[in-house]
């Protein structure tokens, strides 16, 4: 498997990528394309199972679903945009990625991480406004809200990916195609510059302040406003709803940002390569297969919109 990976290097030209991953460990390769084949069938079919129910079930036009289906968007868009290529080049012996490719995979996967990040605050405050404000709910989060916030948080995402995408790729190489990793992230590509990266890498905390770091303050803020309203509720029902639809979000959240700030808030060459790629394969991959279990498709609202759509029984009332 080493001597393919040199042979297309030495094929390669300044139009691709050599994306090494665990070319020297072949049976981990084999492993990793059953485990991602698995993982990635169940992350389409679970995210395009929510994104169809919540166009097709009038029931689940609701600011939570609207705000879970561009979750699942994202969601998406992070898993199809490198796992079809990782799982071509764990499949074969030819480990490159055209440098078109390689672009759209660094753009994609900073405006989805970013958007994501705002989208996650965006559904806390949703959140504490259900619970902690019931009666006012929806005269609050109404439907224009709903499609101001879920476009603000992509087009802070987009105008991160077009800030850093640039930059990153304009980083000197030296002749250096060899990324060690399956995909074209940032953090890999700050790694095989041949230059001082430390501007770039300062310009990448910085901005992950209000992309990162704001979002998550404002979800902890806002759980510490639902926790306390949920010990307030009297109703053992309605306290194990409001406390099982918060510890979900807390879940997701929690999965999520631990994996992004441990790949974008340190120096390129802090990280634990190894430790960077299967932490790719975690956000990439496992969390957009748990996402829609872990929110919606054991709720009952979700489970009666299947069976509606499916013509297998009514609908929930």
């Amino acid at each position: 498997m080493t001597l393919n990976v040199m042979e297309t290097a030495n094929e390669t030209s300044e139009e691709y990528f050599i994306l090494i991953g665990f070319s020297d460990r072949p049976v981990l390769e084999m492993i990793l394309f059953v485990v991602n084949l698995i993982f990635y069938f169940f992350a389409v079919t679970g995210n395009s199972t929510i994104i169809l129910l919540s166009l097709l079930d009038p029931q689940l036009h609701t600011p939570m679903y609207c705000f879970l289906s561009n979750l699942s968007v994202l969601d998406l868009c992070y898993s199809t945009s490198s796992v079809p290529q990782m799982l071509a080049n764990l499949w074969g012996p030819r480990k490159t990625i055209t440098y078109i490719g390689c672009v759209v995979q660094l753009f994609v996967f900073l405006s989805v991480g970013g958007v994501e990040c705002i989208l996650l605050s965006v559904m806390a405050y949703d959140l504490f406004v259900e619970v902690c404000k019931p009666l006012h709910y929806m005269v609050i989060v109404h439907p224009q809200l709903c499609l101001q916030l879920a476009a603000l948080a992509w087009l802070s995402g987009l105008a991160n990916s077009i800030l850093m995408s640039p930059l990153t790729l304009s980083l000197e190489r030296c002749g250096h195609w060899r990324i060690n990793h399956f995909v074209c992230e940032m953090p890999a590509l700050i790694r095989i510059s041949c230059v001082n990266t430390s501007q770039v890498e300062g310009l990448v905390f910085f901005l992950a302040i209000p992309i990162v770091l704001v979002p998550l303050t404002m979800i902890l803020v806002s759980c510490g406003y639902i926790a306390s309203a949920v010990y307030n509720i009297k109703s053992v029902a309605g306290r194990k709803k409001a406390f099982n639809t918060c510890f979900s979000h807390m879940i997701v959240v929690s999965l999520f940002y631990s994996s992004i700030i441990y790949m974008y808030m340190q120096t390129g060459n802090a990280a634990s390569q190894d430790q960077g790629k299967f932490l790719t394969l975690f956000y990439c991959l496992v969390i957009p297969t748990l996402n829609p279990f872990i929110y919606t498709l054991r709720n009952k609202e979700v489970k009666g919109a299947m069976r509606k759509v499916l013509g297998n029984g009514p609908g929930p009332h």
